[in-house]
């Protein structure tokens, strides 16, 4: 052990210091006897200069092994404080030792606590000292940004001392809402209170602000960033000293604000018998496995260890991936991944009858607007046919549960694909009017962030290529969720069907897809480009509401929900029709799309749901 340690002195810099050591220790002492006698210099004391020669003798190797020269100087904390100390303290022994082994009498003994005050200056000072000409001159400040530091709690402490000793920032003052911290300086930064962060940043021409309250609520980071939207000033976050502490991240990590983080909000705590009751020693079927929703349910239902988890999607490379990515996260996992169509009724059979599945989460869909609208049969196909085949076969191998993943745009569609996907839901509902065993259920909610159809990734992509952003419509809103959140939910929602409910769950309040863009802009470090800011980086262009896109989506078709026993799950009352008509409409819109009858399927696609405004062209 002792041996490391040594290592450590090769290092140039503290070799410099060690040496530096060598003369303070016999200067110390020297100091405390020319203070002790001054001219009175008794010259019996010329026969022990030896012991003013040999202090380091003892002292350095008890230094080494306290760990004083294990730091480079510019890195010292008040630890050094305490170190020294001790040190000396024990330095102190040994030389008083010597003295009475030696029968130094002519040695005054009170010079002995002044070596003790005057080593302890002299080495822990000369730390302190070339540690601040280090920071000051040791590195060039010129590239370095001034920052100011959102949030004097532990977590933004120490951000402030490793921001010390980073090249990059150089942090000025704290920020934080306590008051009783107000105009107090902690590690050598003055706080000050959130009124005055906008005068500061304007008094120093500080351009990023640093967030170090990595436990505040999604509100108060929302607050704290639309304060200083008009300032243009740059934010940027500290990841959670959770993640920290347990060596996932460290404090160099510091990151954009994410519009994911500022539009999720605090999940309340999950049911864990309602997670585990239709997935932890059950066989699963997850359909469309590959897609945003499939993927997530993949995660979090392995994480529940079922018995067996099939994956179904027609896409070879998203089911591969999953795949991967399950199979290398959970060993322990029984994994089965099919690659084929919910439209394929002897495969959905076969799936089923052979893995003998208790429960089925139905994600497979087309999903993206413009596209199914450009492609209604093929839409209609998949997510009504689909959610049938899926439906009858697991009415007739008797699973369990079938979940089916819906969503806002089937509440009074105004385009095929949300029609479609309300002609799901009525399938689902149907089967289970006549349901002997299984139990169809429905979930139905807006985007979720991240999503392959959601607008953020698109945002994303548009502001890291220079802009411009597209919006269809400057007053369109929307509902938004993180997917975790969203497919927990799910799970919870399915657990607690008894048959045919339709479960919405609570988004919260509807984003306004213009403020969400200005938003992303401001996040990613850039300015609008506008009439007022022609320099501005990223301009915002409005292209026109798209085909069947309606300004907002709603998550009820009647304004009757009911409350389930969870706070984030809602349950819809709503009509439905009888199975035997389904089956006759499904049979027509199937001849019509094998016929190619566009005009006609839509006006029956129009009759199946009679609250759907599509237009036909």
């Amino acid at each position: 052990m002792f041996k490391e340690k040594i290592l450590y002195l090769f290092h140039w810099e503290i070799l410099a210091v060690v040496l530096l050591d060598v003369i303070l220790l016999p200067l110390a002492l020297y100091t405390a006897v020319w203070l002790r006698l001054g001219s009175y210099w008794d010259h019996k004391l010329d026969h022990f200069m030896w012991l003013f020669y040999c202090v380091p003798l003892w002292t350095i190797p008890i230094l080494i092994h306290l760990g004083l020269y294990r730091a480079l100087i510019k890195f010292f904390d008040e630890k050094i404080v305490y170190i020294v100390f001790v040190g000396v303290s024990l330095s102190v022994l040994i030389l008083s030792l010597l003295i009475y082994l030696s029968n130094a009498l002519a040695f005054p003994r009170s010079a002995i606590i002044i070596y003790w005050c005057m080593a302890t200056v002299y080495i822990g000072g000369s730390r302190l000292i070339l540690r601040g000409i280090l920071r000051r001159f040791g590195y060039s400040e010129v590239d370095a940004k001034y920052v100011g530091i959102y949030g004097a709690g532990d977590a933004g402490v120490q951000l402030a001392n490793y921001l010390t000793h980073n090249r990059e920032y150089k942090p000025l003052f704290f920020i934080d809402d306590d008051s009783s911290k107000w105009s107090k300086t902690i590690r050598g930064l003055k706080v000050y209170s959130p009124n005055k962060l906008n005068e500061l940043c304007a008094k120093y021409n500080i351009k990023e602000i640093l967030l170090a309250i990595p436990s505040a609520t999604t509100q108060r980071r929302q607050q704290i960033i639309k304060s200083l939207e008009s300032s243009e000033i740059y934010v940027k976050t500290i990841p959670a000293l959770d993640q920290i502490i347990s060596g996932k991240v460290k404090f160099s990590d510091i990151e954009e604000v994410k519009i994911e983080d500022l539009l999720g909000r605090l999940p309340t705590a999950p049911d864990s018998s309602l997670l585990a009751k239709n997935i932890t020693n059950r066989n699963v079927l997850v359909t469309g496995a590959g897609g945003s929703i499939g993927s997530e349910l993949c995660r979090q239902i392995a994480a529940l260890k079922p018995s067996l988890l099939v994956l179904l999607d027609s896409s070879e490379y998203a089911l591969y991936m999953i795949e991967q990515e399950l199979s290398n996260k959970f060993g322990f996992l029984n994994l089965d991944a099919i690659l084929g169509s919910v439209t394929d009724e002897g495969l959905v059979s076969e799936v089923l009858a052979q893995n003998s599945i208790n429960t089925i989460y139905h994600a497979a869909a087309y999903k993206h607007v413009p596209i199914v609208e450009n492609c209604p049969l093929s839409g209609i196909y998949n997510n009504a046919y689909g959610t049938y085949v899926v439906a009858n076969a697991a009415n007739k191998h008797n699973v369990d549960s079938m979940v089916l993943i819906s969503t806002d745009k089937a509440v009074r569609p105004t385009n095929v694909m949300g029609a479609s996907k309300r002609f799901a839901e009525l399938i689902m509902q149907a089967f289970a009017h006549n349901a002997s065993h299984t139990v169809f259920s429905m979930v139905r909610f807006g985007n979720v962030l991240g999503s392959s159809g959601s607008v953020v990734p698109l945002f994303k992509k548009q502001i890291a290529s220079g802009g411009p952003i597209t919006v269809t419509h400057p007053d369109i809103i929307r509902y938004f969720m993180t997917i975790p959140e969203a497919v927990y939910l799910v799970i919870q929602a399915g657990s607690m069907a008894v048959g045919g409910e339709v479960f919405v769950l609570d988004m919260g309040e509807p984003v306004k897809i213009i403020n969400l863009a200005k938003q992303m802009v401001y996040l990613s470090g850039l300015t609008l480009k506008d009439e007022h800011h022609i320099d501005g980086d990223i301009e915002i262009k409005y292209t026109g509401l798209r085909a069947g896109e309606k300004l907002y989506e709603e998550l009820l078709i009647g304004n009757n929900p009911s409350k389930t026993d969870h706070p984030r799950i809602m349950k819809a009352n709503e009509d439905f029709i009888s199975l035997e008509q389904l089956i006759e409409k499904i049979k027509q819109m199937n001849n019509m799309i094998e016929s190619r009858e566009v005009i006609n399927a839509l006006q029956l696609l129009n009759q199946i749901v009679p609250e759907a405004t599509i237009k036909i062209h």
